[in-house]
């Protein structure tokens, strides 16, 4: 069971602490379990009831409503209003609720929603990225445990390697050949891998490394395979003692390829001005570089 403490709450739902107090006093909605020294802590069925409550007071229900409904109408109300795939926020808090549970049916019900009222890029733009944002301290902090953080992350890697093999290989004699790879000891790939996603949907060809490439590996591949462009990043600056003299090893030896990176990258990127790397901050970005 996940232990939350009151700001950790606030961060996965949206609602304020002072707000999450308020209701505890005044409506009763909740009773936060208390630590020996007197500090609120919250577990998941708490996540549950306060993320499905949020879902009904942003859709202008009244808290004092709310409050006299029963936890079944609560969930009924909440499943109606789920249904309206153009709620990206309702679709977010929908993902936590299913990610506690660990309901893998209940997850890919709402991606396909979401898949056919925006389209794939559009969903994990507006929905899986923004929901991983905002679970992805409580990962690091170990609130949210281990396991929900792979039982996740699996469905949308799968999500997205058979969306990218689905996709017509390039025959444009325009097309690129890009090289996606991740730095040794970096093992977050789904952003690189929706960049993938992105990079063959244009027409290009793709040859992607993944996670935790060492160094001699990726110049071998880099030689025999002769890239147009290479693509890679890292969550945080952990996996690289020194970043920015990864990155001037890259310009350096890889001098008349262009190298696009993302993620903690993108700052060193930036202020460095090296001659052939440029961040990458957005999908748009990525599309002006492909």
């Amino acid at each position: 069971m996940s232990r939350y403490t009151i700001a950790e709450l606030e961060k996965l739902t949206g609602i304020r602490a002072g707000t999450i107090r308020i209701w505890e006093r005044r409506y009763r909605i909740i009773k936060p379990h208390r630590t020996d020294t007197n500090r609120r802590w919250y577990d998941d069925d708490d996540l549950v009831r306060i993320i499905n409550i949020s879902i009904l007071y942003r859709h202008g229900f009244k808290i004092s409503k709310i409050a006299a409904m029963t936890g079944e109408e609560i969930a009924s109300q909440v499943a109606l209003l789920s249904s309206d795939t153009s709620d990206t926020g309702t679709q977010l808090d929908s993902l936590v609720v299913a990610m506690t549970s660990l309901n893998e049916k209940a997850i890919n019900d709402i991606l396909m929603r979401s898949i056919i009222s925006i389209g794939f890029e559009g969903t994990f733009e507006r929905v899986v990225f923004p929901f991983l944002r905002r679970v992805g301290v409580m990962w690091q902090t170990g609130s949210v445990d281990v396991g929900a953080e792979h039982f996740m992350s699996n469905i949308f890697r799968k999500r997205l390697i058979v969306a990218t093999d689905s996709l017509q290989p390039a025959i444009n004699s325009n097309s690129k050949r890009v090289l996606l790879f991740l730095p040794e000891g970096e093992w977050h790939e789904l952003g690189l891998l929706f960049y993938a996603f992105i990079a063959r949907k244009a027409g290009h060809e793709i040859l992607y490394l993944g996670q935790s490439t060492p160094y001699n590996a990726l110049t071998d591949v880099i030689e025999r395979w002769h890239p147009h462009l290479l693509i890679t990043g890292s969550l945080t600056r952990l996996p690289l003692e020194r970043p920015e003299s990864f990155l001037a090893m890259l310009s350096n030896r890889f001098s008349k390829t262009k190298i696009l990176v993302s993620g903690a990258m993108t700052e060193i990127a930036a202020k460095k001005k090296f001659a052939n790397i440029y961040p990458v901050t957005s999908v748009y970005e990525l599309k002006q570089h492909l």
